[in-house]
């Protein structure tokens, strides 16, 4: 079959179905990545067949808009602030739901813009190619929606692939909830109008699957899953951060327990954004300095040069190829990403989350309930706080037992290799055939 694989343009996203889009090479299918054109070296290094949707730029624009797109996110969190938001981190089965003014915050102020702003540049592109190759499936990423619409527009299966804690589907729900409770005149559904609009565009009508797909793919084990479903695919979380080299101080053991500490952000060519400030590292790193381990701390360079003083037990690199040192680690400090998160499970490490991502919360409770990490936010993160947390990390037995059951978990579920099976008899299922273009 034909496989059309669609990322968020932001080139972790790419990471994220990499291993996927390979199994489904080596089962035999055709697969191609759809991608705004700044990611196709990013795809194509990965050995995949691109093909560029969206809007082309020069380096110039792209750093334009990502300073303008920063602005906007600063904005839309003053607009729309965590507080208020707990209901939808809580993992217990009885939670209870966003009310409607929460919900309505969350998608207008929260996931809406940013997914006008990924989607519409590459919205007609997309169903273009699609048309043009007619692919019998559509893997999205998250976030991702001119996916679904694409697949929709041509009569593919499509499912929609998670690259964390699925909080997506819990606000569709919420929100849906809470709209139901409304007076006819007051239910609104601003992320409907958005998708009714592009999919009238190609002749098909609005579905609730425009929003959350057929199916769900889902690489983290079962306690990182608080809303499971029928329709949810487990599978592995395979790691892919590109290209790599091994370093030559790996060959060796390490002199004292090694700690990982990784602040990078794979998300675009933009500049780290950093949890902390230098000065918060610089106090962090005297804190522990005395402990008995080996920090490993990955920073860009910028940051290397302001650091004052680097401890003896501290081993500053620029990047670290994290499947190959998490291994070797006995605990990892890190921002909450998805790869260091995915890793660190994978691996069963202990990790502790430095964290103001949107969906950090929901990842903390979950790590926090499994008993294998801990989490705090940069405002908490000061050298003491973190010292506590590593000797703890360190130290304690059931942390680790947690963590290394966690990993034995993930690696019981399905390969993305039996995975690709799976998706073969779901996409005969659910695909309904070939839909005409409008005239």
């Amino acid at each position: 079959m034909r496989v059309l694989v669609v990322p968020f343009p932001w080139k972790a996203h790419v990471f994220n179905l990499v291993p996927l889009a390979w199994s489904l090479r080596t089962a035999g299918h055709e697969v191609r990545v759809a991608c705004w054109p700044n990611l196709l070296d990013v795809v194509t290094s990965a050995g995949l067949t691109a093909v560029a949707v969206g809007p082309g730029e020069t380096p110039e624009v792209r750093r334009q808009r990502d300073r303008r797109q920063t602005s906007e996110r600063a904005a839309a969190a003053k607009r729309a602030p965590r507080q208020g938001l707990d209901p939808l981190f809580d993992i217990r089965p009885d939670r209870e739901r966003l009310d409607w003014e929460q919900a309505c915050r969350v998608f207008d102020d929260l996931v809406l813009p940013q997914a006008r702003r990924s989607n519409d540049s590459m919205m007609d592109d997309l169903v273009a190619a699609a048309r043009a190759w007619r692919p019998d499936l559509v893997l999205w990423g998250a976030k991702a929606f001119a996916g679904a619409v694409a697949a929709e527009a041509v009569g593919a299966a499509h499912a929609r692939v998670l690259y964390s804690v699925d909080v997506y589907t819990r606000m569709r729900q919420d929100f849906l909830h809470a709209r139901a409770q409304q007076p006819p005149e007051r239910r609104t559904d601003a992320m409907r109008d958005w998708l009714s609009g592009w999919a009238r565009r190609y002749g098909v009508a609005f579905c609730e699957d425009l929003v959350n797909g057929q199916f769900t793919v889902a690489p983290l084990p079962e306690a990182f899953r608080p809303d499971p479903g029928p329709t949810v695919l487990p599978v592995q979380f395979v790691p892919y951060n590109g290209p790599a080299v091994v370093p030559g101080w790996l060959a060796g053991p390490p002199p004292a327990p090694r700690v990982l500490m990784t602040f990078g952000d794979s998300v675009d060519d933009r500049p780290t954004r950093l949890p902390l400030p230098v000065e918060g590292i610089q106090g962090i790193l005297g804190a522990v300095a005395g402990l008995e381990m080996e920090l490993v701390l990955a920073v860009p360079p910028e940051v290397r040069q302001e650091l004052r003083e680097v401890p003896a037990n501290t081993r500053l690199v620029e990047s670290v190829p994290l499947a190959e040192v998490l291994p070797t680690c006995s605990a990892v400090v890190h921002h909450g990403g998805t790869w260091s998160f995915g890793c660190a499970l994978r691996h069963g490490v202990p990790q502790l989350l430095i964290s103001r991502a949107f969906d950090a919360p929901l990842k903390f409770r979950c790590l926090r309930a499994a008993g294998a990490g801990l989490a705090m936010t940069p405002a908490q993160a000061d050298g003491p706080a973190v010292r506590a947390a590593l000797v703890r990390l360190l130290h304690d037995a059931d942390l680790r037992a947690n963590a290394v059951r966690l990993r034995e978990q993930m690696l019981a579920l399905p390969a993305p290799n039996d995975l690709a099976r799976t998706l073969e008899t779901l996409a005969a299922a659910h695909r309904p055939g070939p839909v005409p273009a409008p005239r």
